[in-house]
């Protein structure tokens, strides 16, 4: 167990120590409606780690109250990224739906109780009775109902006797409550939906926020770990259990700040649209945060376990690195996986002076002497080398080769080049050279010095490969829509040329390419007919480099505690109520909530325009990252100017990542956004008739991939869409594209 001690072992610790529990279990309660991501690795992580440092036990649960999103198939995605990061449930996976008779019993007792009545109310009505944070909600009629006709109407409603909507089963608690949540919330809502488990048997679902408590006093779990944004859900599960007299191992609620990298998206929502749309592959494809992606991407347990250990458990959200996801793989791999040498894009060399051929002895760990590991690399006078190793006039600084400039070919010999062959295009085909005969790596007489060494391969043993290359798959530090996505996040290299040792019939191998990077044998699409590779990482990133070394002497390691709880005061309280009112997510109205420089900013904009959760997502991001640099009077822009950005996204004006764009002007010259708008041409084109000749273009431009498309291939759609969005330079409307180029493909 590490001396570094979070909020969350504290708390089990002193819980242990008073004997409140004798034994801690914890749980990772997954919905199955989608494949799990690196913010469940977190969760994971720290659920199961708990478990594990107090010899206790985690439960993996799935959470199946909503039949209409749920499936097998995410559930064996949860089960196998559990098992991949190296921990166990146990003998048996537990879902919520096991408890489905149990948990409607407890209904029966609250209503039998006076606790719980049957709503008939609709949607709306409910809403404006629930009132706001400055005044109390109003009860609905139907609270008056008696124990035996709410116990009526429950049973009908179980029975299927009603439509969906028409009746939803409350709590009775307080409609003046400060927590809104807790303002009579649903516990059970009609579904006429198939469980994949529980079959037809159901017509009514348990909501969350009952099914979760309710399920956590069953399985005996004693520290229920969330993720911030169900910190006001934590009274609803005190009154659940209290008012049921549930305190038989009484669990207990805890929140920790849920993960957020740049350049990702977490929410599963936006996710599936990225599946479905055909922007990636699939929930398994590379360049998305799902464990299926880094797994297949060729990242390792360990490095998904460092990167979490890194990050640590804290109360306040915050937003990581990515680059530090990299740093974390990039260190688990350079001592571990052997180099090789791969040629991405072939340039021909003949040596004129060699003849004949060799095999060259040649390590697999070069910087690291003592680990075993050895191949033969073929050598003969046809070669190939990268193509940006040669260069006929090259700049200053430039080490490689060159007419006058000789270089060392990695492990074999010192080359200089003797003629250059040319296509009748004038694009370089072929570069004759000739060999230093006494310059053979580990016997080099030569006395010649080099400035690089390049890396190559035998031309008549070298096995050719596809290679996929990954890039980020958002252009924007914090995407927020399919306009986002870099439409050049994936490049496919059908011809590269590999080592011969490298390819093998077991193809669940990592390794470093010389001055490439860290691939991996692609899983599922690698044949002994064509192998396939996956980019890992590039070899450099600049994480690692931010962390400063000390020339302190080492200090003696204190137990420590990170992340203490701090609990909302009343007005920031009320602000949170305020903010969930207006229909923000509990991450942004919690951090709007806690920042009072925020909050105040928000407010002022609020006034000048009623557009409250667009307001919020600039304010919480891209303002707010502004003043982590300076104070509110030090800004170029003002409340008014954001106000008056985010109208021109609600009216369509401009898009969201031209919005972006406006915002980075905005900062430099305080102009107003209107302004920078009509001085740069950044107008959305929502024109179809302008929009249409630049569709036509694009595919007419990639005739082979409409072709594709056609043939059933829908994924390339978000291909399309793509280079109709960078053709116009991201001003084009991501609706209007979607809908128009999937007329045209029909």
């Amino acid at each position: 167990m590490s001396e570094s001690k979070d909020f969350l072992r504290t708390i089990v610790e002193a819980d242990l120590k008073s004997g409140k529990y004798k034994e801690i279990t914890t749980r990772f309660p997954p919905e199955p409606n989608g494949f799990p991501h690196i913010g469940h690795a977190k969760s994971i992580c720290i659920n199961f780690g708990i478990a594990a440092d107090y010899n206790g036990h985690c439960n993996l649960r799935m959470d199946d109250t909503n039949p209409t999103k749920e499936d097998t198939k995410y559930v064996e995605a949860l089960k196998d990224a559990v098992q991949w990061l190296g921990f166990h449930w146990g003998d048996n996976v537990r879902f919520t739906s096991d408890y489905f008779d149990q948990i409607h019993d407890y209904a029966i007792e609250l209503i039998k109780m006076g606790k719980a009545y049957v709503d008939s109310t609709n949607e709306e009505e409910m809403r404006e009775l629930r009132g706001t944070v400055k005044e109390a909600g109003k009860r609905s009629k139907f609270a008056e109902r008696t124990i035996e006709e709410n116990l009526d109407l429950f049973e009908r409603m179980k029975n299927g006797d009603f439509k969906d909507g028409s009746h939803v089963l409350r709590a009775k608690i307080d409609m003046s409550a400060a927590n809104m949540k807790m303002r009579d919330p649903l516990l059970y809502r009609i579904r006429h939906a198939h469980h994949f488990r529980a079959g037809d048997k159901w017509s009514i679902y348990p909501m969350y926020d009952f099914a979760h408590c309710l399920s956590d006093f069953i399985e005996g779990v004693s520290h229920s770990i969330c993720t911030l944004e169900f910190e006001n859900n934590r009274d609803i599960y005190n009154w659940v259990l209290d008012t049921l007299g549930l305190t038989t191992v009484r669990p207990f609620q805890h929140e920790f700040a849920r993960l957020g990298i740049n350049y990702t998206v977490m929410s599963k929502r936006k996710l599936l649209e990225l599946v479905e749309g055909g922007q990636v592959s699939g929930w398994d494809d590379p360049r998305l945060p799902t464990i299926a992606g880094y797994k297949r991407r060729g990242y390792t347990p360990e490095s998904i376990l460092t990167f979490c250990d890194q990050i640590g458990i804290a109360k306040a959200n915050s937003m990581v690195d990515v680059a530090q996801l990299e740093f974390c793989i990039r260190d688990d791999l350079n001592t571990k996986v052997p180099r090789v040498m791969c040629v991405l894009d072939p340039l021909k060399v003949t040596i004129v002076n060699y003849e004949g051929s060799e095999e060259l002895e040649s390590s697999y760990y070069p910087d690291d002497i003592a680990k075993d590991g050895t191949r033969a690399l073929p050598f003969s006078k046809e070669i190939y080398i990268e193509r940006d190793d040669f260069m006929e006039n090259p700049p200053k600084g430039y080490f490689r080769l060159t007419p006058d400039q000789v270089v060392r070919l990695k492990h074999a010999y010192i080359i200089k080049c003797k003629e250059v062959i040319k296509d009748a295009d004038g694009k370089i085909i072929e570069i004759k050279a000739e060999y230093i005969a006494e310059s053979k790596s580990g016997s080099d007489t030569s006395g010649i010095k080099v400035k690089s060494a390049i890396h190559w391969v035998e031309a008549k043993t070298a096995k050719e490969v596809e290679v996929r290359v990954y890039d980020r798959l958002f252009l924007d530090e914090a995407p927020e829509g399919l306009e986002d996505v870099n439409p050049n996040s994936l490049t496919i290299i059908k011809n590269a040329l590999i080592e011969p040792a490298v390819i093998t019939e077991k193809p669940d191998e990592r390794f470093q390419f010389e001055r490439q990077g860290y691939f991996y044998a692609d899983p599922i699409d690698y044949t002994d007919a064509k192998p396939v590779f996956n980019k890992i990482v590039g070899l450099k990133g600049s994480w690692g480099q931010k962390k400063k070394p000390t020339t302190e002497a080492p200090k003696a390691k204190k137990e420590h505690i990170d992340g203490e709880v701090v609990a909302m005061s009343e007005n920031e309280q009320a602000l949170f109520n305020k903010y969930s009112e207006l229909g923000l997510n509990s991450e942004v109205a919690n951090t709007l909530a806690r920042d009072e420089q925020l909050s105040s900013f928000y407010e002022e904009a609020l006034a000048e325009l009623n557009s409250p959760v667009s307001l919020a997502n600039i304010v919480t991001n891209e303002v707010a990252r502004e003043l982590k640099q300076m104070a509110v009077h030090e800004l170029k822009f003002n409340a008014s100017q954001i106000a008056e950005l985010v109208k021109m996204i609600d009216d369509k004006t401009i898009s969201n990542k031209i919005a972006k764009q406006v915002f980075e002007e905005m900062v430099k010259s305080g102009n107003a956004p209107t302004k920078i708008v009509k001085d740069k041409g950044l107008v959305q084109i929502s024109d179809p008739s302008v929009i249409s000749p630049i569709i036509d273009e694009v595919i007419t431009k990639n005739p082979d991939n409409v072709e594709k498309f056609k043939a059933g291939n829908t994924k390339l759609l978000g291909f399309f869409v793509g280079q109709v969005l960078k053709a116009t330079g991201g001003k084009a409307n991501p609706q209007v594209v979607n809908k128009l180029v999937a007329e045209k493909l029909k």
